[in-house]
């Protein structure tokens, strides 16, 4: 099955490029990715041999080597001896990863690939919420304060409230301390910032909504409550994401 409940198609070479690549290993790889996820090479099966692969994309033994080297770095396949190469079960595959993000929310019809990366970040930032209303000092209270405030200028300027509401969220990241999980965060937000799916409608009242959100947080950040901090940065993301979705048929998947 697809990552979209479809059954895979048989396998197929891939067409001839339209325009050269500048990096080849790069593009194949990136073909080959997208291949995977939608299931013209379904998990179990072995890609191609590497002279099937070499016609079918018009380059070198080298530059399939390379894009398979990097597939395997990517948890998509193995090299079995004997069984040539092998895709992997989707359960194997690095969701961190740029492009393998990429394409399965490419085939995410359901969104319940969104909704996980929802809940990761939920996760993430709350706990992140908590532990900056025990640490942050007050340059960096003042800079939150700063910020909500621009945002309640900005609520009919979509493009730029959205650069100010990232620096809101990125400030109490950096106030935590945590350096891996504002990481983790920052990757995932960098994958799909510009993905319409999971950006959804850009109105002025969802804008300010979302700010009221912000300074919730803001103020239990403020007044050193950990848990309200906590709580506030849930009730933020969750309600943001649901309103996004556009009236979610599944809202029980952020139930966690």
């Amino acid at each position: 099955m697809t990552a979209s409940g479809q059954q895979p198609t048989a396998s197929a070479p891939a067409a001839a490029w339209p325009r050269r690549p500048a990096n080849l290993a790069s593009a194949v790889t990136a073909e080959l990715v997208q291949r995977i996820v939608r299931g013209v090479h379904p998990s179990g099966t072995s890609l191609p041999p590497e002279p099937a692969l070499c016609e079918a994309f018009a380059v070198s033994r080298t530059v399939i080597r390379e894009a398979v080297k990097v597939l395997q770095e990517k948890g998509l396949v193995q090299v079995r001896q004997g069984a040539g190469t092998v895709v992997t079960p989707p359960s194997q595959w690095n969701m961190l990863d740029q492009l393998v993000l990429g394409a399965v929310i490419a085939e995410d019809d359901s969104l319940t690939v969104l909704d996980d990366l929802v809940v990761t970040r939920r996760l993430l930032e709350s706990d992140m919420a908590l532990v900056a209303a025990r640490t942050a000092d007050q340059e960096s209270i003042d800079r939150m304060r700063t910020l909500v405030d621009l945002m309640d200028e900005l609520v009919d300027d979509p493009v730029a409230y959205r650069d100010q509401d990232q620096a809101f969220h990125d400030t109490i990241m950096q106030a935590s301390g945590n350096r891996i999980a504002r990481g983790v965060v920052r990757a995932l937000e960098s994958q799909v910032g510009n993905t319409a799916s999971y950006m959804g409608r850009r109105e002025r009242a969802l804008c300010v909504a979302s700010n009221q959100g912000h300074r919730r947080i803001y103020e239990r950040i403020a007044a050193h409550d950990p848990r309200g901090a906590a709580d506030a940065m849930t009730a933020h993301i969750t309600e943001a994401w649901l309103v996004r979705r556009d009236g979610s048929s599944n809202p029980g998947r952020l139930d966690r």
